[in-house]
């Protein structure tokens, strides 16, 4: 009888092993898929609550800041947001578009951070946050190489400007200049076109790139005249809801000046160093 005892004794002791293994074993599978979820979260989000990979948006062809060659889109400000990116420590996802759904983008969530020659302006602030101004511009004018009659922005009065869609040059003629017409166009070479087919007077848009295109395309159909108009700074520009990334981008930004790549590539592009 006693053995029996026993035997029952331990057949119970050995069930009770079972079931308290069993136990351990649904807390580490558990743990295990707690670390899986930690995983794949260290994927979405770098130091500090950053993601690892950011869509960052640009525009199809704002030369010298932003245009296609031999299949790969180059420029200035593809240079400047890889090494803020390198800095920071994310990958970049670029995405081009028109100039006009760059802003609108952003505000959907399609990207994440928008570069693209973009100025700083209290209207845009309302709908997306900058960064720091890292490029100082303004609005100069184009016309063509034999036109004697316009010298200045006074001279666009009653006349057609090409000009980009969506652009602050756009406001500015259809603001400053009297009875002036804004051909707006989605590509800016069509911009220039324009102009030289004589379908437009003049273009006004940011002065480097006006700048740029008559040095490399138009030296011998387009000239600039007049000043350097309303002064202008262009900022990186991030969906709503990102001050932490807003503040280790400006910290890139400010790094990258202090060490000289952000003179670098500066000189790369515009052929001189900032002033």
């Amino acid at each position: 009888m006693e053995i029996k005892k026993r035997s029952l004794w331990g057949i119970l002791l050995i069930a009770m092993m079972f079931v308290l293994a069993a136990c351990g074993g649904g807390g580490s599978e558990s743990t295990s898929g707690g670390s899986d979820n930690a995983d794949k979260e260290s994927e979405k989000s770098g130091d500090g609550g950053l993601k690892d990979t950011y869509t960052v948006a640009s525009d199809t062809s704002f030369v010298p800041f932003e245009f296609k060659e031999d299949g790969e889109y180059v420029g200035f400000d593809i240079d400047l947001i890889n090494a803020i990116a390198d800095e920071v420590g994310f990958e970049v996802k670029l995405e081009t578009t028109n100039f006009d759904g760059i802003i609108p983008g952003l505000q959907t969530g399609s990207f994440d951070i928008a570069i693209a020659g973009i100025t700083i302006t209290d209207e845009r602030k309302k709908t997306v946050d900058f960064s720091d101004p890292y490029y100082d511009a303004g609005l100069r004018i184009g016309v063509a190489v034999d036109n004697k009659d316009i010298n200045g922005i006074e001279d666009l009065k009653e006349k057609t400007v090409a000009t980009r869609l969506g652009s602050t040059s756009a406001d500015y003629i259809k603001k400053n200049i009297e009875g002036a017409k804004a051909s707006q166009f989605e590509q800016l070479d069509q911009a220039y076109l324009a102009v030289e087919n004589g379908s437009a007077d003049a273009i006004l848009y940011d002065s480097p790139n006006v700048a740029y295109y008559i040095r490399t395309k138009g030296e011998d159909s387009l000239k600039m005249v007049g000043d350097l108009y309303q002064a202008e700074q262009y900022g990186i520009a991030f969906a709503k809801g990102q001050d932490e990334l807003v503040s280790k981008v400006n910290e890139a930004l400010a790094s990258l000046k202090e060490s000289g790549k952000y003179d670098e590539i500066y000189e790369k592009w515009f052929g001189e160093k900032p002033e």
